[in-house]
């Protein structure tokens, strides 16, 4: 669901935009960075890390809000690492952008109504906040969305005696049905509608509901242990979307995935189109352990999520 790694960075993470763009007004430029910055006149909040990243995404009233997101909101190249990656990397990178599934060839036996329930909350709760957003003052509404996305920071808070058990973990689900823009929630809901449907037929329907948010909640807390004193917010379903490709990768690894690659339709195995949206989202979480940036995705929460999605299927498999 979340993705800033560097536990020194405020980052506001949502489920990333697909394509990285954002209903908050006064967008910075990407990997634009400040030290020490001054907070604004009209910021709603004053987060208190020293070092805070701006980027194109997910930025609310002057202050930054981390995205979960499937789709890459910005190549490693652009930001600056304590790694080096090859041109080819780069290059593989600046691809996927241009490298985004459209649906599976893979009918489902039974009608996913869990799937879909999931798509229509998620549409309705980000029509709820539209309606916020142009209905409250911009300090509200920014304390709106802080209070209910996942703050990492709020975790060691409570276990030193600081703030209650909702207040700390309670958004973690909630963030879960939040989104930063269209972009966003239409790159989330767009996987959640390819792959989510043969999932859920393979747990049913109730369990399908209990392994959806069982992986977002296990996202969270993977972006929360590896952005522990973050103040950072984040918000974003690809959390629970990625553990649903995780299940997706491991029950139907040969089902054709009609991908656009470029201007091209092709017909890709899944494993293909999963094992290079894994391998992305792993090399920029190397990327940010090393004290880059991760350009405003939670990749931690994508990799927790995805990881947490194949064990759960493994052990339900050959249980």
């Amino acid at each position: 669901m979340l993705a800033s790694s560097n536990p020194a960075s405020a980052r506001l993470q949502g489920e990333a935009s697909p394509f990285g763009h954002s209903p908050f007004p006064r967008q910075m430029k990407a990997g634009a960075l400040t030290r020490n910055p001054k907070p604004h006149a009209d910021s709603p909040v004053a987060l208190p890390n020293p070092l805070v990243t701006r980027t194109n995404t997910g930025t609310f009233y002057g202050k930054n809000v981390l995205l979960t997101s499937l789709l890459p909101l910005q190549t490693l190249s652009d930001a600056p690492a304590a790694f080096s990656f090859p041109s080819w990397f780069a290059t593989l990178l600046r691809a996927y952008f241009m490298f985004i599934p459209l649906r599976d060839i893979n009918p489902s036996r039974s009608y996913p109504f869990v799937n879909i329930s999931l798509i229509i909350a998620n549409v309705a709760l980000f029509v709820y906040q539209l309606s916020l957003q142009f209905t409250l003052a911009p300090r509200a509404y920014a304390a709106f969305l802080l209070s209910y996305s996942t703050v990492p920071a709020r975790i060691p808070s409570y276990f030193a005696g600081h703030g209650t058990f909702e207040t700390a973990f309670l958004p973690i689900l909630t963030s879960m049905f939040l989104h930063s823009g269209f972009l966003h929630l239409a790159g989330n809901m767009l996987f959640l509608w390819i792959f989510g449907d043969n999932v859920e037929d393979f747990f049913g329907h109730f369990a399908y509901l209990f392994f959806y948010l069982f992986c977002g909640m296990g996202a969270g807390l993977s972006h929360a242990f590896f952005n522990l004193y973050s103040h950072v917010p984040a918000l974003g379903a690809s959390g629970a979307i990625s553990g649903v490709m995780g299940a997706y990768i491991l029950l139907y690894p040969r089902a054709r995935i009609l991908t656009l690659v470029f201007v091209f339709l092709l017909p890709i195995p899944a494993v293909v189109v999963l094992g290079e949206w894994f391998l992305v989202q792993f090399l920029a979480g190397i990327n940010t352990l090393g004290g880059g940036s991760s350009g405003g995705v939670a990749v931690m929460a994508h990799l927790g999520g995805f990881i947490l999605g194949m064990l759960i299927t493994a052990i339900v498999r050959w249980r």
